[in-house]
């Protein structure tokens, strides 16, 4: 069995505690893990009772040192982001980040297609100083540039590109999990039915928007079923419910009309 986990943003006592009580084969976290520390220290004590695998959030990429904490060595190979994987002997595709407007807002076509053609362009370099500039000023310009590349290339590590969606359509799986939603949330992307569809799977799991819809209404027209987790939420394969997400009770409406 393998427990798909909402957004954790850095609490994972649930987690432990569900692990410790069911030994589920699997977890996968849904982005928005938030590690204060490193991933495999804040799983260090169901290491050795399940496997432990993820895809990254938007808020994970928020500083460096979330960004270090979960991408640590450790854990590097239990990213499934652009990948399917195996587990417990059912195959799933991973689509962490969110879609960014300057990169790939669909149904707007993409600006740029990958990772490296976005930071080839539009990451500033540090100025060569010009004739009037002094010394402090050059100084400061170059460090300013070098700032906001930074700020920049950190943010976009958690960003949707093309390349790594066209890639994973070509290939098949079972269970398709994914930070953003597809369209049959209010604030869906109809790009992720397609990624869906293209990979033949029957689930598709998602965190983000920290509630749980009721997506029946669309299982036919999309040809799978969706299946939200909630705020530090739990829900198995079968799409039972292990653990509530703390907003469930709030958010738990039926989404108005027919996205598709």
């Amino acid at each position: 069995m393998i427990y798909f986990l909402g957004d954790v943003h850095g609490r994972f006592d649930r987690v432990v505690e569900a692990v410790r009580e069911n030994r589920p084969n699997a977890v996968v976290f849904l982005g928005d893990l938030d590690c204060t520390r490193p991933l495999h220290e804040e799983v260090a004590e169901i290491r050795d009772l399940t496997e432990v695998w993820y895809i990254p959030g938007n808020h994970d990429s928020d500083a460096a040192s979330s960004w270090d904490n979960l991408t640590c060595d450790e854990m590097a190979d239990r990213n499934l982001h652009g990948r399917v994987v195996e587990i417990a002997g059912v195959r799933v595709a991973g689509l962490g980040g969110v879609f960014r407007g300057e990169i790939w807002y669909p149904p707007e076509p993409p600006q740029f297609d990958n990772y490296e053609s976005w930071r080839r362009k539009e990451v500033p370099q540090s100025r060569q100083a010009i004739p009037g500039d002094s010394p402090k000023k050059a100084a400061y310009l170059a460090s300013k540039a070098a700032r906001i590349g930074a700020e920049r290339m950190l943010r976009h590590q958690s960003t949707i590109f093309v390349e790594t969606v066209r890639a994973l359509e070509r290939q098949r799986a079972d269970i398709l999990v994914t930070h953003e939603a597809p369209s049959c949330h209010p604030m869906g992307f109809a790009a992720l039915d397609e990624v869906a569809r293209k990979l033949r799977v029957t689930r598709l799991f998602h965190g983000h928007h920290h509630d749980c819809l009721d997506y029946g209404p669309f299982v036919d027209a999309m040809g799978f079923r969706t299946i939200g987790v909630g705020l530090r939420g739990i829900t198995d394969q079968e799409g039972r419910k292990v653990v509530e997400g703390e907003l469930d009770a709030a958010r738990a409406y039926r989404p108005p009309g027919r996205r598709l």
